[in-house]
C-alpha cells in the first residue's frame, strides 16, 4: 500500500500541472539505494514540469521526498528528457560546472570556520 502512495501522488501532481495528462508516465523502481520514480511527459509539457530555473521540479522533488520520509523510504525523482529536446547539452554542462564552483566556495568557507 505505501509503495503505491508515492507513485500515485507524483502522477496526480504531474497530471495536474501539464497540458497533456494522458501522456504522463510514472515508473517506480526499488533497489538497495531506495525508490526511484521516473517521470516521462509530452515534450511540450517539459517547461511546465521543470518550471522557471527548475523551481517546479525542485518543489516536486521535495514533496516526493517528504512522502518517502513518512513511509521510511528514500525516494528520488528522475525526469526523463524527451527525444528532440530544444535545450542543448553543452549549456547544461556549464550550469553544472557553475553549481560545482558555488559548492566549492561554500566548502572553503566552512573550512575557515574550523568546525
Amino acid at each position: 500500500m505505501t509503495e503505491i502512495k508515492d507513485q500515485d501522488f507524483l502522477e496526480y501532481i504531474v497530471k495536474t500541472l501539464v497540458d497533456h495528462p494522458d501522456d504522463v508516465q510514472v515508473k517506480r523502481d526499488v533497489d538497495e539505494m531506495g525508490v526511484l520514480l521516473t517521470v516521462k511527459v509530452n515534450p511540450e509539457d517539459m517547461g511546465q514540469l521543470i518550471g522557471r530555473q527548475g523551481s517546479t521540479a525542485r518543489a516536486i522533488r521535495s514533496l516526493v521526498k517528504i512522502i518517502g520520509l513518512k513511509n521510511h523510504a528514500r525516494v528520488n525523482l528522475k525526469i526523463e528528457e524527451p527525444e528532440g529536446s530544444t535545450k542543448n547539452r553543452e549549456s547544461r554542462v556549464e550550469e553544472v560546472k557553475s553549481d560545482d564552483d558555488k559548492i566549492e566556495d561554500v566548502t572553503e568557507g566552512l573550512d575557515d570556520l574550523k568546525i
